[in-house]
């Protein structure tokens, strides 16, 4: 069993980025495999996800939850467990902290997005939403040399510890949306990006909307941006551009995968002064290349896992 502790112990934010990019490119190329996303609701509370995936000569299934609440009774919102087996015999190899994994590849992949997508003089980034999920973000977004950084959250006191870890500072909304990159980990229950904000050079990382009903952004704002996601079937269903699809104003071919940009197949950015808006739904594929990561490090000697009998 890898434990939270020894998930982020494992794989460095640069090590992250690198992964995850890696995954977009083996799944673009159809070397690894991903089922889509199930859903068990468990409404009004929350949500479970199975998550499979397969490729590296491993097959992984993620059970991890999504219950907003949780943090009234301290309780984490994102909690679960990757079972990790052999693709080749199926043998179980390892149990890893979901929740680490996903903060993980959540904030890498928005590092990916904005090296492949943001201005390429891009260093002003705002983040909006400082929890668990959105601090990652940061640390990932300054592990590739993004910033300085403007952190903005309802909660003063998150904003202001994140950005003096950083050495960045706290501000408004406005603050943050007005920066070069701007990176929503929000819990998608209202828009917090209006069209109305939006200006040149801006790059859009949606984090937040990860289930149907959620949104971050105005459907005017995002039928301005030209628009990624990280897989479609997911995006158009339940995260940031569904809302968009559902009233007819964005259509499959409007919509680019990163897999596309980062083997050359598509382009990214077509100028310095587009708008764009990159929809993350998260993906298997990002969960199974961290925890090849955790595998190999373990192999290496680097990092320890608790043994568990079942």
């Amino acid at each position: 069993m890898f434990n939270h502790d020894a998930v982020l112990s494992a794989v460095s934010p640069e090590e992250a980025i690198e992964r995850v990019r890696h995954a977009f490119v083996e799944y673009a190329s159809g070397e690894w495999t991903m089922p889509p996303k199930v859903y068990l609701d468990a409404h009004p509370a929350g949500d479970f996800r199975a998550m499979p995936a397969m490729g590296a000569g491993v097959a992984i299934l993620k059970w991890v939850t999504s219950f907003p609440g949780n943090p009234v009774d301290g309780l984490p919102v994102v909690m679960g467990v990757i079972c990790v087996s052999s693709a080749s015999n199926g043998e179980p190899l390892a149990l890893v902290d979901a929740r680490a994994i996903t903060a993980l590849r959540t904030g890498a992949v928005a590092a990916v997005a904005a090296q492949e997508l943001g201005p390429e003089d891009a260093r002003s980034v705002g983040i909006v939403g400082c929890g668990f999920n959105g601090a990652w973000s940061a640390r990932c977004l300054a592990a590739a040399e993004f910033g300085p950084g403007v952190c903005f959250d309802l909660d003063a006191e998150a904003a202001g510890s994140l950005a003096g870890e950083l050495g960045w500072e706290a501000g408004s909304l406005d603050e943050a949306l007005a920066c070069d990159v701007v990176t929503c980990v929000t819990p998608g229950e209202e828009p917090v990006v209006r069209a109305a904000a939006l200006h040149p050079r801006l790059h859009l990382n949606m984090l937040g909307a990860d289930g149907p009903g959620k949104a971050e952004a105005e459907i005017d704002a995002v039928e301005r941006c030209r628009l990624f996601c990280d897989e479609w079937q997911q995006a158009s269903h339940g995260g940031e551009l569904t809302g968009a699809v559902e009233a007819g104003v964005v259509s499959r071919d409007q919509v680019t995968e990163p897999g596309a940009v980062v083997t050359g197949a598509a382009a990214g950015r077509g100028s310095t002064d587009e708008i764009t808006l990159f929809d993350s739904t998260g993906l298997a594929i990002q969960d199974l290349a961290l925890c090849v990561a955790v595998l190999e490090a373990h192999r290496a000697g680097t990092v320890k896992a608790q043994t568990v009998r079942i």
